[in-house]
């Protein structure tokens, strides 16, 4: 009987590897990206590389968008000591003079980025709906999307497993 649990035992062992293993495996890679911030300097995935990030597509127009920014903004100032690094990507139908005024309204501390032609959210899958969150992980996977305000309690909590 004891051989026979140590087997069972074994199996599910060998199984819980495999399945994690395909789970990761079939993760996407977040694309690479030039992000043109509101600063006029730019930011490029391989300046992110083994750093857990967001990256935060919204719009000065999006009541939802506006709603989560300063728990966004939190979640940011909670981790970013820790090595979260995080970009909020405004739309292209996005006025750049609306953009940098509510930057700098809600004192955003962190970096914010212009997707001017659309090129960004296309990358990204196509994002069309804001907000629009992903989580990334060291190795550049994507771990979550979010499509509209994220649960923040789960958000963290997987923030918190990432760093």
């Amino acid at each position: 009987m004891r051989i026979k649990l140590l087997s069972t035992l074994a199996v599910l062992a060998v199984l819980g590897i495999t399945c994690t293993t395909l789970l990761v495996a079939n993760t996407p890679s977040a694309p690479p990206s030039n992000f043109y911030l509101t600063d006029n300097t730019q930011l490029q995935s391989k300046d992110l590389a083994k750093k857990v990030i967001v990256v935060n597509f919204w719009a000065t127009s999006c009541t939802t968008c506006v709603a989560e920014m300063p728990r966004m903004a939190e979640l940011y100032q909670r981790y970013k000591d820790r090595g979260l690094t995080f970009v909020a990507v405004a739309m292209s139908y996005d006025s750049p003079a609306y953009v940098v005024k509510f930057q700098r309204n809600k004192k955003l501390p962190f970096p914010v980025a212009f997707d001017k032609d659309g090129e960004l959210a296309k990358s990204w899958g196509d994002v069309s709906l804001t907000p629009t969150t992903f989580l990334i992980d060291k190795s550049g996977r994507i771990v979550k999307k979010y499509i509209g305000q994220p649960d923040f309690n789960d958000f963290a909590y997987r923030i918190e497993q990432l760093l």
